[in-house]
């Protein structure tokens, strides 16, 4: 996290912008992003493996939590968005999906961290491509090209005459906005959110050291608001995992669907 930045004209609060989330290089052009991409990797996999590698009909602390962050993606959301006859495919990217993206949300949180690796906006899109690439290699897989392709942009029950209109939407929507706006929803919570509780905790420090008499009340006040915030943040974090991969399943759901 940055420091409050002090104009050289008068010594006034600058507030954090989005210059916050430039991170140099820390060493031949590895960024702090990158290293929080690869520490959630790490963590995610070894978790589940030292949760399962030794599985017991009464499960353990670990293997619990295990289980029921698999149980939740399978019955919460694959089932409802996919169902049960076409799930098993992908039901191990949901569960990465999900796990992936919370643990990078979550090191906002994280002392000496306290970045949300979702708010660099080539990470949500790197994930978006991914799940582009299985849906849509899903559908042509199930329906072959042509009819994938009519199954995505060819609506029932549309009159003939206004396909025409309906078929390059359909197509724009279906094939190629999808990534952006899967994407951009968890870029822009992330970054919003960690913007906000930055202008908070800073703001509320610079009050407090430089604000007099009103900044002794104004200070302390807008840390106590980030501790609030950053109780609602985590809940944002968690929504925002399962919002991506509840639309990553139903993209799914609706590529394999034998009709709309």
């Amino acid at each position: 996290m940055s420091t409050p930045v002090l104009a050289a004209d008068g010594g006034e609060f600058q507030p954090p912008g989005v210059g916050s989330f430039d991170f140099p290089p820390i060493v031949a052009g590895i960024t702090k992003p990158m290293v929080l991409l690869v520490l959630s990797i790490i963590i995610v996999g070894v978790f589940f493996w030292a949760a399962l590698r030794k599985s017991s009909l009464v499960p353990g602390k670990m293997q619990f939590a295990a289980e029921s962050t698999y149980d939740f993606v399978r019955n919460s959301i694959g089932r409802d968005m996919i169902g049960g006859k076409d799930l098993r495919p992908y039901l191990p990217l949901l569960v990465t999906v999900f796990t992936f993206i919370l643990v990078n949300n979550v090191f906002g949180f994280v002392p000496f961290l306290q970045l949300p690796t979702m708010s660099n906006p080539g990470v949500p899109y790197g994930i978006a491509l991914i799940v582009w690439l299985v849906y849509n290699g899903a559908g042509f897989a199930r329906h072959g090209a042509v009819g994938y392709l009519k199954h995505q942009t060819w609506p029932p029950g549309v009159p003939g005459w206004i396909r025409p209109l309906v078929t390059p939407l359909e197509f724009i929507s279906n094939i190629l906005v999808r990534p952006l706006t899967l994407s951009l929803r968890l870029f822009a919570n992330m970054f919003a959110g960690h913007l906000v509780l930055l202008v908070f905790i800073l703001g509320g420090e610079y009050l407090l050291l430089h604000g007099g008499v009103l900044g002794m009340v104004a200070g302390p006040l807008a840390l106590i608001l980030s501790i609030v915030l950053m109780f609602f943040e985590l809940v944002i974090q968690f929504l925002q995992a399962y919002i991506f991969t509840m639309l990553t399943a139903s993209y799914i759901g609706g590529a394999v669907a034998e009709e709309h």
